[in-house]
Formats: structure tokens, C-alpha cells, sequence
């Protein structure tokens, strides 16, 4: 183990992978001379050449469909897409071609394409660069979708996916980039896609986190624990597939549950997860199913407002003591 940022995290994995499998190559705006806006792929370029880290234009259907037609030829390319904000501008490639290519062909045409793609707010960026989109793309079979929340998840969930099959849309919180963690040194370090991860055990409620909500969500834990409360957190890591035997037996430990994301709350990822306890774990319930998520508004600019929009540690707290109201 040694201790690196989610960025670097990142950049180790492609790199690794890149170094096995010659198939494997990056492109996206700005990748290559620039390492990407957020620099995750810095210095690239000069180990790998301009063949293998390719700078495009500034045109996300052009950059997937690229990524399509490459990946259904034998290649395994990784595109980066600069906003999640602007994955709706490959849409109809993602949705209609990316998500369908090996159902339509019978199962004969492959699409080994990873989609890393940015999300959430970093401060201040305002309605159009702030958004979390996972849950636009949930609703799509034939797409996984993942959302690491530390480094050592980052790098090993991204290795499982540059060595599998599927299309995959890869969500990096611009927030979580500079976090530093623990990371294996194993090169063949991998996390499998569908296991969620119980972060911290607790016996009095669980806390189902998705990315960068973690960190909020073992914040609240400390708070909690000085109410005697007991906080379970659990990070589901992956959406699409969602590892619903670990969330359900948690939940039959505590009895209770929040569930905590950045997306906004209606129809956001917890409303599927809810819907999921709802059907599978009801019995095991000794109260509502609770989300904690961002307000049903445009991300503002203003910070006072971005705040009061997004949510926080304290949100978390205040769902949990809902359970318990004084008297």
C-alpha cells in the first residue's frame, strides 16, 4: 500500500492497462498536450505517443462515436468526456448505438468501451458544469455504470473495466481528484463490478452512499456516534449492476435507511435503490425509506446558494435523528 491522490489512481490504471494491451488508447479533448482539464492524464502522452493518447475536437458524439466504431473492430478505447453535463451531446450515440450495438448484432459485435466522464460540482461552475448524470443512463440496458469514491476503488474498478466487455460509463467526481488514500501496489489489482462495500459497520441505521457522498456520510457517523447512534455506511461503487444482497442484509441489521447521493433527488439514483428495499427488504423496515440528495433546482453559481442546493454531512444527520425525535 502507499498513499496517492484519485487522480493518480486513475492515470495508474490506464497506464497499467495501456502497457498490457496495445488495443487500449485514450482520446478526448485536450488528453494529450494538456493532460485533460483536470490534468488526470498528464504526461500520457509522452510514454504512449499521439496514437495511443489522442486529442479530438471539441464534439462528445463525434469522441463516443469513434470510441463505438473503434471498440466494435477489436480496439479498447478509453474516451474521456471533458462534463458529465455534456454527455447529453452524445446522447443518441451512448443511448441508441453504444447501449445496443451487441443486442441488435445478435451478440455478434463487441463494445469494450469505457466513457470516463466527470461529474458533480467543484464550486461554483454553475447549472451546466455541475450536474451528476447517473441516473439518466441507469435507465438504459446494456450500459454499466460505476462511481468510485476513493482512490483504491478508482484505480481498482477502472482496471475491471478496461479488461471487460461492456460498455461502461465511468463517473469521477471533480471533488474527489485531489483525495488521498491507501492504493495496492499490485498491478493486478481489481475490484469486481456489483459488490458494494461496507465502509464502516454500525447497528442502528445504514447509510447507502453513492461517490462522493461517502465522505459526507462517515462525517455524519462521527456526529451521529455522539448521540449513541450507530451508523452503518455502505458504498454501492457500481449502480449498474447494484449489489442488492449487501444493501438488503444491512439494512435487516439496522432496520433503517438513508440513502445519500449528490444527483438530484427526484428520480435520482436513490429512488431506484428505494424502490429496490421497497419490493425486497420491506420487513426488515422499522421506518421510511430516507434520501438525502441535491434540491430539485438548477445548480446555482452563487456559493451561498450552490450550499443550500447540494447536500451535506449535516443533512445526513438531521435524516438520521428524524428516526428518533425527542419528545
Amino acid at each position: 500500500m502507499r498513499e496517492i491522490s484519485f487522480s493518480e489512481a486513475i492515470r495508474e490504471a490506464m497506464c497499467e492497462e495501456m502497457r498490457r494491451d496495445p488495443s487500449i488508447y485514450l482520446m478526448g479533448e485536450d488528453v494529450g498536450t494538456f493532460g485533460g482539464v483536470f490534468a488526470v492524464s498528464q504526461a500520457m502522452l509522452a510514454e504512449f505517443g499521439e496514437t495511443r493518447v489522442v486529442d479530438t475536437p471539441i464534439t462528445e458524439a463525434g469522441i463516443v462515436g469513434a470510441g463505438l466504431g473503434s471498440a466494435m473492430v477489436g480496439m479498447r478505447p478509453i474516451v474521456e468526456i471533458m462534463f458529465g453535463d455534456f454527455l447529453m451531446c452524445a446522447g443518441d450515440q451512448i443511448v441508441n448505438q453504444v447501449a445496443k450495438a451487441r443486442f441488435m448484432s445478435g451478440g455478434k459485435a463487441q463494445v469494450p468501451l469505457t466513457i470516463r466522464v466527470t461529474t458533480g460540482a467543484p464550486g461554483s461552475s454553475a447549472a451546466q458544469h455541475s450536474q451528476s448524470p447517473e441516473s439518466w443512463f441507469m435507465n438504459v440496458p446494456g450500459l454499466k455504470i460505476v462511481v468510485p469514491a476513493t482512490p483504491a476503488d478508482a484505480k481498482g474498478l477502472l482496471k475491471t473495466v478496461l479488461r471487460g466487455q461492456d460498455p461502461v460509463i465511468f463517473l469521477e467526481h471533480k471533488m474527489l481528484y485531489g483525495e488521498v488514500g491507501p492504493v495496492p501496489e499490485d498491478e493486478n489489482f481489481t475490484i469486481p463490478l456489483g459488490e458494494a462495500k461496507v465502509v464502516a459497520e454500525g447497528s442502528d441505521v445504514t447509510i447507502i452512499t453513492v461517490g462522493i457522498l461517502l465522505q459526507k456520510a462517515l462525517q455524519a457517523r462521527q456526529v451521529l456516534a455522539e448521540d449513541h447512534i450507530s451508523a452503518e455506511v455502505v458504498d454501492v461503487r457500481t449502480l449498474v449492476p447494484l449489489d442488492k444482497e449487501t444493501l438488503i442484509r444491512s439494512v435487516q441489521k439496522t432496520s433503517r435507511v438513508i440513502i445519500a447521493h449528490e444527483a438530484h433527488e427526484r428520480s435520482g439514483p436513490g429512488a431506484e435503490i428505494a424502490a429496490m428495499l421497497a419490493s425486497e427488504a420491506i420487513e426488515y423496515l422499522d421506518g421510511p425509506i430516507l434520501r438525502v440528495a441535491a434540491r430539485n433546482v438548477p445548480l446555482p453559481y452563487s456559493p451561498v446558494l450552490e450550499q443550500y442546493v447540494l447536500p451535506s454531512a449535516d443533512d445526513i444527520v438531521h435524516a438520521a435523528r428524524s428516526f428518533w425525535p425527542k419528545a
